[in-house]
């Protein structure tokens, strides 16, 4: 009997047990959009019983309590806490926190929730850039990523911009980060003549396209781009329709007005009279007392009264005014989606001779055929027109109009005036033509799969087909068009395609373990052909089509290409929601290479540790989220000519017969660049998300540099592209985002900071291009020249110290050490942006700092340079030595003889600087005045852009990297901080209005 009534009592305590336990399910959706969210974590209050929500946002859990509570928490949402209450179905809306810290994050291949995400990414939405007055859009991100540092080479529409991610990389090959548009590499090397500064293609992508761009900076995050990857990788994402939104139509409509952001003062007539007279006296080019006189006849005045006054600065800058048209329409239904946009820009430069028109027409289109096929396509159009001012270091540029002297006229009877000292670039402002047209298709077809539930597979292909033509005529009445007219046609088209299959898999096991796989293939191949013609002696100016000329002045063509074959894999594990670990492989073969090293392998491997997700944590007052990661990878580089690897042979002309002559050494086994990259970072957010942020710190080191040795001469060669040499860069980032203010009133703040120290490790030999060097144990392009020492107060002559660490000094320039003098890198970067919105008003004030770096003023050798010659000057000259005993920086005036105006410190500057970067204010109207319009939403706004700068920089603009000319990929990367007329940013004020129907 005994035993009768203990079974009956474990039967019955079985069954009180499995009668309390419950099994629960549901989906989570985000209560902003409805859209489901994956990776939500879901526990049971005070036990460790939990799941994860799917990629439909759905969950399964059994709990021992069905009256217990459900916690439901994701990074960016507002934690949930929902009683059980004996039910069996809970579905769950997350509400946004205070502060958006963007969950889902687009990596190469697929994307991720942010919370999960183990390497260092940025990622800004469409609303966080601010649209600026320039053609290309990575302007908008200046300031806004840490760790990526961007600066405009010149204040001129359609050229150039400098990106580095995490600092310069590479000596010899490309050091811009790879841009990855919709999922496919896009063309982005600039196409133009090396005898003016480089183009820009990243600018034939319409700002008004963009919803969001992703920049990977860390090898985690991007080797899975292999040897593409070294600089970083930028992931732009275009605009398509959500599920079941209603079509809407947005018109946008901007106004520009653009000026210089800083003018530099030059010397007046009277100051410039006074200047050189004296000059020309100190150096016997007059006789005392006779300076002013002699300066004066040059210009067939006999005396100070009858000269005029020019401020040449007013002929090289204008007010510009721009325009921006957009009109778009997106929507989607249960199984179709869609975007489709036009825009027309046309922007007029501050610079006299430069404008920029694009016309942009996209259509992006998603269909879920059935439940296991989704299609898609993606088309943009884009039409560009370059109107260009010639290359810094030529007279007939706008900015090199403030070397002559101010009494001069500019016109008479509107014509350029021809007698100035100089060639007066206006004549080539009024006659001559330069027009860079680029025609653009980007298109995208892509096929997803659902093999089986977590299995998909997916292709991708892609294509940018590229067409430009620069089409030039040259006035018989200008420098370069003398005597009967020249003309030039160059014609570049580079078609580029790509296609990638992978698969990829998802899935949660027993509820503790999350795996993630891709895996697959990519191929990609660019062709790329030019040809050039010219013609001289034309009938007239007006007949400037090369077909009207007298004789052939040019001709060329050329063809190239590359191929890339790869496979790559990732695979991401994640236990208990709160272990992370991802790790990617890549195998990729170029045709670059030798044949020896045709492949390259490259891999990368992270773990991340949710501290938030541990009882410890969560029982700690004021953490809502805390993530270490910390990673490793090895990535590589490829970025340089198409057949470094070969011997090559050029066909040619000997005694008038054709011939063959070799050109290039072969090198079967040259190979890729490799960068290993360490990164430790946290992810941080405080006071329910209100405080969140981001540091990160990392170590970067690239070796087997692709270089061009030189050779003997006696060779037959000048150098043999090798791997040689390493570098180093390492940094600190910091990123920091605050609600300080929620309600009707709200104020969010971002904040970042990064820090980059670079560092030549190893290098055949020192490589000097211009002022900038490269050497050992100094960080890459420093100056490197002689020291100036100031002024002899007894004689005024200029000195240079003799050695490095020495105080002795010397007049004689020859005898003085060229050493490092300066550095055109910065200590540190970053910015700060504050954005308050009441009720219909929104208000964002952007503030961006670059501080550390120099400057060198290249033009200081002839319009600071004491009065040696008829340049004028800039108002600091008036400081010259005088007489003995002067206490001057500036030596004496001797007109025609070199005493300080040669290459040295002198020239140098600080170039750090705060900019008043960017403020919009708007306001939308309320939603009961525009209803009644039929419209469903009105925005009015105004926006300024550079409105202020506080520097030390004596000049136009200290954002400035003059690039040369006759430029090569290893010119670029070393030279930069120069100064050499260089035309300053532009400071705009717009007036916009969106209208949504």
């Amino acid at each position: 009997m005994k035993k009768i009534y203990m079974l009956l009592l474990c039967l019955t305590m079985i069954y009180s047990s499995m009668a309390q336990e419950l099994s629960i399910s549901g989906r989570v959706i985000s209560a902003s959009d409805g859209e489901a969210l994956p990776g939500v974590t879901v526990f049971l209050s005070g036990t460790s019983i939990g799941t994860v929500t799917n990629v439909d946002g759905q969950y399964r859990i059994n709990v021992p309590d069905a009256n217990g509570t459900l916690h439901f928490t994701f990074i960016g949402k507002k934690t949930a806490k929902v009683a059980i209450n004996n039910r069996s179905v809970l579905d769950v809306s997350l509400e946004d926190e205070a502060v958006d810290v963007n969950e889902v994050v687009v990596v190469g291949y697929g994307q991720q929730i942010k919370s999960e995400i183990t390497g260092a990414i940025s990622k800004l939405n469409s609303e966080e850039l601010q649209k600026m007055n320039s053609p290309s859009f990575e302007t908008s991100l200046q300031g806004k990523t840490p760790g990526v540092f961007i600066e405009k080479s010149t204040g001129k529409l359609g050229e150039g911009v400098k990106i580095r991610v995490r600092g310069t990389s590479s000596l010899g090959a490309s050091n811009q980060p790879l841009y990855v548009v919709d999922g496919i590499i896009i063309t982005t090397e600039d196409q133009g003549t090396t005898g003016n500064h480089p183009t820009n293609p990243v600018s034939d992508i319409n700002f008004d396209d963009i919803e969001s761009i992703q920049v990977l900076k860390d090898a985690s995050a991007a080797a899975i781009y292999g040897s593409r990857a070294s600089n970083g990788v930028v992931i732009i994402n275009t605009k398509t329709g959500r599920k079941n939104q209603p079509s809407s139509i947005s018109v946008n409509y901007s106004r520009t007005y653009s000026g210089p952001t800083i003018v530099t003062d030059f010397l007046n007539t009277a100051e410039y009279v006074e200047l050189m007279g004296e000059a020309m006296e100190n150096s016997g080019w007059a006789d005392p007392g006779q300076g002013e006189a002699t300066i004066l006849s040059y210009a067939n005045y006999e005396s100070l009264d009858e000269a005029i006054e020019n401020n040449w600065n007013d002929h090289i800058f204008r007010k510009a005014v721009s325009s921006n048209f957009n009109l778009s329409s997106q929507g989607g239904s249960e199984t179709t989606r869609y975007y489709l946009g036009f825009s027309y820009d046309d922007q007029e430069g501050i610079l006299i001779a430069n404008d920029y028109q694009r016309f942009s027409g996209r259509l992006n289109l998603d269909h879920k055929v059935n439940e296991f096929i989704d299609l898609g396509a993606k088309f943009n159009f884009v039409r560009s027109d370059l109107f260009r001012a010639a290359n810094d270091n030529a007279f007939a540029t706008p900015m090199q109009l403030i070397a002559q002297a101010p009494y001069f006229p500019a016109f008479v009877d509107d014509e350029p005036f021809e007698d100035t000292f100089y060639y007066n670039g206006l004549m080539t402002f009024k006659y001559d033509k330069n027009d860079t047209r680029v025609y653009r298709t980007f298109a995208i077809a892509y096929a997803r799969m659902k093999l089986a539930e977590g299995l998909t597979f997916n292709s991708v292909f892609g294509m940018d087909n590229l067409n430009q033509r620069e089409d030039q005529y040259r006035s018989r009445k200008t420098d370069d068009g003398s005597p009967a007219g020249k003309a030039y046609l160059r014609n570049v088209n580079v078609f580029n395609w790509s296609f990638d299959n992978y698969f990829t898999y998802s899935n949660t096991f027993a509820e503790l373990h999350t795996l993630d796989l891709t895996a697959g293939t990519s191929a990609q191949q660019a062709d790329r052909f030019i040809s050039r013609t010219g013609g001289k002696t034309f009938p007239s100016d007006q007949f400037q089509t090369i077909a009207s000329a007298a004789e052939s002045d040019d001709f060329f063509s050329f063809s190239t290409g590359y191929s890339y074959l790869s496979v790559f894999s990732r695979i991401n594990y994640k236990y208990a929601g709160k272990y992370l670990l991802g790790a990617s492989y890549r195998v990729d073969g170029s045709s670059k290479f030798g044949k020896d090293n045709r492949f390259g392998s490259f891999y990368s491997a992270s773990a991340g540790w949710l501290l938030s997700e541990e009882a410890f944590i969560q029982s700690a007052e004021g953490i809502s989220f805390l993530k270490l990661r910390a990673s490793y990878g090895v990535t590589g580089n490829s970025e340089i000519d198409n057949f470094g690897s070969l011997g090559l042979y050029d066909g040619s002309s000997y005694a008038g017969k054709p011939a063959i002559e070799p050109s290039q050494l072969a090198n079967e086994k040259l190979s890729w660049e490799n960068t290993a990259q360490t990164d430790i970072g946290i992810d941080f957010g405080l006071f329910k998300n209100r405080i969140n942020g981001e540091i990160d710190f990392y170590y970067k080191k690239t070796s087997d540099l692709l270089l061009n040795r030189l050779l003997p001469f006696t060779t037959g060669f000048a150098s043999i592209t090798e791997n040689v040499g390493e570098l180093e860069n390492k940094g600190f980032e910091l990123a920091i985002n605050t609600a300080n203010v929620t309600g009707d009133f709200s104020w969010n703040t971002s904040f970042n900071l990064a820090t980059n120290r670079n560092k030549i490790l190893n290098i055949v030999s020192p490589m000097t291009f211009g002022a900038n060097r490269v050497e050992e144990g100094q960080a890459i392009g420093v100056f490197y020249m002689k020291k100036y020492a100031g002024v002899d107060p007894d004689n005024g002559d200029a000195l240079y110290y003799v050695e490095e660490g020495s105080d002795e000094t010397t007049s004689n320039y020859s005898q003085a050490a060229d050493m490092v003098v300066g550095d055109p890198n910065p200590e540190w970067f970053g910015g700060m942006l504050n954005r308050f919105a009441y009720k219909g008003f929104d208000l964002n004030i952007f503030f961006q700092a670059v501080y550390g770096n120099d400057v060198y003023n290249d033009a200081g050798r002839f319009m600071s340079s004491n009065a040696n010659w008829v340049d004028n000057q800039t108002k600091d000259q008036m400081n010259r030595w005088q007489k003995p005993g002067d206490i001057t920086n500036v030596p004496q005036a001797r007109f025609g003889v070199t005493n300080g105006n040669r290459m040295s410190s002198r020239y140098i500057y600080d170039g750090s600087y705060l900019r008043f970067k960017e403020l919009t204010l708007g306001y939308t109207l309320p939603k009961d005045l525009t209803r009644k319009a039929s419209l469903e939403k009105v925005r009015i706004y105004f926006s300024g852009v550079n409105l202020l700068t506080w520097t030390n920089f004596p000049l136009y603009d200290p954002e400035v990297t003059a690039p040369g000319i006759n430029r090569t990929t290893t010119s670029e990367n070393i030279q930069q901080g120069i100064w050499y007329y260089s035309t300053p940013q532009a400071k705009s004020y717009s007036f916009g209005v969106n209208i949504t129907f």
